[in-house]
């Protein structure tokens, strides 16, 4: 039954776009709310619950989960992932709220970034770095087909992984951690498309990142401003344009790195030259955009959240990750806040309402394209 009335949201979604006219403010928060990635606290949920407020009543587009909250007390299990068998029933739960298909993401690179540990009942993982050494895609298959499998056991069907940037080691944020699979461009495409396989076999969608390649970052966008214009070098497009070729693209997620190379005034997340232009454009990548946490400091510290919003959405963004799970604290009504202010943005001419129609039909499409 969800199936036909996103099948009919589609047709509708269609005729919409023939009107240029605003439509009512219902439909408005509606369209803005399926542009947002959340998270919230709690292995658990209830009628009451945060989540329930946003899957049930605002209708956001996806859900973010974590085993960490790193807004209380840091530490395993302290956030959503605390065992299988809660987790099952929770995005169980997610999915019985929403009258649409929910999007619902965690992070399970392998290794040291694996929201879904043995701690909790899974099984272990290895890093990419791990995988690309060994260069057998018996192994990476063996690997990522084990991890995909119990993320789709466990009612979650979005990967915000594999990671393809180059590596580093010294990269805080990416290649000090063993994150990307090798140096070589053509390694990593290789890996991460048996990944990326591997998962949707098992009904999981992947995530490209971070775009447009952070493997030669020193810094850390979680902590403040990152430029990386004369590190980067084109090269580290080139595992996005493979595998963008090759036709296992699901997600793309930007960086919020300065790039000079790209554009010499936005960083990439809120850049149009880097989303629109580059990826979509001289790329051709049709699919859907998230943007990395828009409460890193990297974008609070030199842009408030309104314009960042116009920026992001304006640039091409499709969903805007708010995981309220950062050093700017959780704050419950964020994601409420967060639709008002784009609804305002459409309605005061800044934000067309054709970027929502179109972050909209490209959402539809991932989610009916994989059954959601």
């Amino acid at each position: 039954m969800k199936r036909i009335l996103w099948i009919l949201a589609i047709v509708l979604l269609t005729a919409d776009s023939l009107y240029a006219q605003l439509p009512p403010d219902s439909v408005l928060r509606r369209y803005a709310a399926g542009m947002l990635m959340v998270g919230f606290k709690g292995d658990s949920v209830t009628e009451d619950c945060d989540a329930a407020r946003y899957v049930r009543d605002l209708k956001v587009g996806a859900i973010v989960l974590f085993d960490i909250d790193m807004t209380g007390e840091a530490t395993l299990g302290s956030r959503n992932i605390t065992s299988k068998e809660r987790l099952t029933r929770m995005t169980s739960q997610l999915q019985a709220w929403a009258d649409y298909p929910l999007l619902i993401a965690t992070d399970q690179e392998g290794g040291r970034v694996a929201r879904l540990k043995p701690q909790y009942g899974f099984q272990p993982t290895v890093t990419a770095e791990y995988l690309g050494t060994v260069d057998n895609e018996d192994t990476t298959r063996y690997y990522a087909s084990r991890l995909a499998r119990e993320m789709h056991e466990a009612g979650v069907n979005v990967n915000l992984a594999p990671v393809v940037d180059v590596l580093n080691h010294d990269c805080a944020a990416v290649g000090h951690f063993n994150r990307c699979f090798s140096t070589d461009a053509a390694v990593i495409a290789r890996h991460a498309g048996w990944f990326i396989d591997e998962c949707r076999r098992e009904g999981v969608m992947c995530t490209l990142k971070h775009f447009p390649g952070h493997g030669n970052a020193i810094d850390d966008s979680h902590y403040g401003f990152v430029d990386v214009t004369n590190a980067w070098t084109p090269r580290e497009l080139e595992p996005f344009s493979l595998l963008i070729d090759a036709g296992k693209a699901d997600l793309v997620m930007t960086a919020h790195l300065f790039n000079g190379n790209i554009d010499d005034e936005y960083p990439a997340t809120l850049s149009r030259k880097t989303i629109d232009g580059l990826l979509r454009g001289k790329m051709g990548f049709d699919g859907v955009v998230v943007t990395d946490d828009l409460y890193m400091q990297a974008i609070l510290d030199n842009y408030s959240v309104e314009t960042a919003l116009e920026l992001a959405i304006n640039a091409g963004a499709d969903l805007i990750c708010v995981g309220n799970n950062i050093n700017t604290g959780y704050e419950p009504e964020r994601p409420f806040e967060l639709v008002e202010m784009i609804v305002n943005l459409v309605k005061q001419g800044r934000v067309p309402w054709e970027r929502l129609q179109q972050s909209r039909q490209r959402i539809m499409k991932l989610s009916f394209n994989n059954n959601l």
